[in-house]
């Protein structure tokens, strides 16, 4: 291996040979930083807890020592002197299983994250039911203190920088990491890809990696594709197919009630949604809110649970309205308006947009695509990635050129390759 004697070290915590819970640690001397603060999640397992102490003795999250909320009380887990002076998290984006814990992080570490996917953050979690909550909850907020940076801000953290830049990505505000410690450069690619709305910027993360000692890149896709496999099920080649797609269906559907649902992370996407659609586009009141507050766009929403979010009273649509259209609009069917889904016309349309249950490794999704069946309503599946497929992430690798390579969050971290360096697979626990 080409890197000898460098006093950085890297731990890999959580997220190797699996999808999900990435939690790497940086080190150096008396500095550290730690990306990011998600939670394994497998919705076939027979538990999934939802506290701290359940998480830990399921080792669906790893303990790490002064890191999690000292009030918290824990059994069987107790944390070493802490030796660092200088500690901090970043998160590279919203999704959950990169997210999902971090109200139990130790509320004296600060957690950097771009602005956009902070707002996200206060955003989705404003009814305490996003994130796991906060173990004392005060009642004036839901979401610990989260530092909003500027794309391509850096951070300082005692002898390590850490450059924030955005990516390329299927959730509002997402971002790799470069850092750079006094003898390492090291960069995180978070969740990536070349084929949505910001490709470019995905290009100029490379840009400024370039050559770098230790390149982290996700693997999601070469879980389950090979190098030369078609795109998955007629799935759209890019974001901007996947709107023609979803208007197609709208168009070629006249006189049909037609319904949809979406990952409410993915705002680009909904906001192409709303402004391109053929019929006028209805939110629940949620989802609209978030997405008022993450672009400043107000959408035609209608409301199911009585909350305040402080949307014009001009564009809400009377729910009874809806379920007698046939002709003008085009509404999301989410989780409280599932609970008429015996009131929904039969012979209608239905598209599931990459929103939950996400597809076949989940048990309520057969279930889920039976129940529109039963009611004589098409189900139409169209999703586009968030992740790189494999020959991007080829692509990915060599434009980069790291030295060394360590492929993660992947079920086939040894599918990817590196022809400028080498290549490593990690174990979980491992310290390189």
């Amino acid at each position: 291996m080409v890197l000898k004697d460098k006093k950085t070290k890297i731990t890999f915590h959580s997220g190797v040979l699996t999808i999900g819970g990435t939690i790497i640690e940086v080190a150096y001397e008396d500095s550290h930083i730690f990306f990011d603060f998600g939670s394994e999640y497998n919705p076939a397992a027979k538990v999934n807890p939802t506290d701290l102490q359940g998480l830990l003795d399921e080792k669906l999250v790893p303990f790490l020592d002064n890191m999690f909320d000292p009030k918290i009380p824990l059994k069987g887990y107790e944390s070493k002197e802490n030796n660092f002076k200088n500690t901090a998290v970043f998160l590279s984006h919203i999704h959950l299983d990169h997210s999902k814990i971090v109200n139990y992080l130790n509320p004296e570490v600060p957690l950097y994250t771009l602005e956009g996917t902070k707002s996200l953050l206060n955003t989705l979690n404003i009814n305490n039911d996003f994130l796991f909550p906060l173990y004392e909850n005060n009642g004036i907020k839901n979401t610990r203190d989260v530092n909003g940076v500027k794309e391509n801000e850096v951070v300082q953290v005692g002898k390590i920088k850490v450059k924030v830049m955005p990516v390329d990505h299927d959730a509002y505000g997402a971002c790799g990491l470069f850092i750079e410690t006094p003898d390492l450069t090291i960069a995180y690619t978070g969740d990536i890809r070349l084929h949505g709305y910001r490709k470019n910027d995905t290009l100029n993360f490379c840009k400024e990696s370039e050559n770098c000692d230790v390149l982290l890149i996700e693997g999601v896709s070469v879980s389950f594709q090979d190098f030369g496999d078609s795109l998955r099920g007629g799935e759209p080649a890019n974001e901007s197919e996947l709107i023609d797609k979803i208007n197609k269906i709208v168009n070629d559907n006249k006189g049909k009630q037609i319904t949809f649902n979406y990952y409410i992370a993915n705002v680009e996407r909904i906001l192409n949604i709303l402004k391109t659609n053929p019929r006028t586009v209805v939110l629940d009141s949620y989802s609209a809110y978030v997405v008022k507050e993450a672009a400043g766009y107000e959408a035609y929403y209608y409301d199911l649970d009585n909350k305040e979010y402080g949307l014009n009273p001009e564009l809400k649509i009377e729910f009874e309205e809806l379920l007698n259209d046939t002709e003008k609009y085009f509404w999301q069917l989410g989780t409280l308006a599932l609970k008429h889904f015996n009131e929904l016309k039969e012979g209608g349309v239905y598209i599931h947009c990459d929103a939950q249950p996400l597809g076949e490794f989940d048990p309520a999704f057969e279930p889920f695509v039976k129940s529109f069946a039963d009611r004589n309503i098409e189900f139409n599946r169209v999703v586009c990635s968030g992740h790189a497929r494999p020959y991007d992430l080829i692509e990915i690798i060599n434009l980069i050129k790291p030295k060394l390579l360590a492929p993660i969050h992947s079920y086939r971290p040894e599918k990817l390759y590196n022809e400028n360096g080498d290549m490593i697979l990690v174990e979980k626990g491992q310290t390189i």
